[in-house]
């Protein structure tokens, strides 16, 4: 990029301004963080999952105590 402005830039290879600032981000290891935090996300709903199903057993072993 040797000091040549965004627009400069995206006039030249024909593409947006938006882009090119997603390809500097991703480049200086901006996404990093999101993808940390996407595989924290999905260790969370996996807990929250098996959670869910120990709450509705017991739930059902309540029910069940509760008849007899």
């Amino acid at each position: 990029m040797a000091g040549e402005t965004l627009h400069g830039l995206a006039k030249r290879h024909d593409v947006s301004r938006n882009l090119i600032r997603i390809w500097v981000k991703y480049e200086q290891g901006g996404f990093d963080d999101d993808a940390h935090a996407a595989d924290l996300i999905q260790e969370y709903e996996a807990r929250i999952a098996a959670l869910e199903r120990l709450v509705g057993k017991q739930a059902l072993e309540l029910e069940f105590l509760k008849g007899l």
